[in-house]
């Protein structure tokens, strides 16, 4: 996730995770605060035995997409809302929907990571 503030939304993930029996780790990095965190993270993580990659962020909503441009996993981004963000979330809804080519990034619902919780868990067949 983008910030500690995320930890609310994004700890359902984990919680989803957990009760589905999957090992699954959290971390705070930003792509605009630590770009190079971000991008030592995602590059290491199929090496780490990750197998999907869940990234949360409100506003610009720049880390799945950050996450998805250095890594061959799967990434789903979560929008997340904020006091500042537009529209409820269409913000980050939309940046992390809008990707380019070759770049996906899986978007689901504003503030519904356990949904992408229940994604990941598809993909990886558990």
């Amino acid at each position: 996730m983008g910030s500690e503030s995320d930890m609310p939304a994004m700890e359902k993930a984990a919680a989803e995770l957990n009760r589905r029996g999957i090992a699954n780790e959290i971390r705070v990095m930003s792509a605009h605060r630590n770009p190079d965190t971000v991008a030592e993270y995602a590059k290491t993580a199929q090496a780490r035995g990750l197998k999907v990659l869940i990234a949360g962020a409100g506003l610009a909503a720049a880390l799945p997409g950050a996450v998805a441009a250095h890594t061959e996993l799967p990434v789903i981004g979560v929008p997340l809302t904020s006091k500042t963000s537009v529209a409820g979330g269409l913000d980050a809804l939309l940046a992390i929907a809008q990707m380019p080519p070759g770049v996906p990034v899986a978007c689901v619902g504003v503030d519904n990571a356990r949904n992408a919780a229940v994604l990941a868990a598809r993909i990886i067949g558990a």
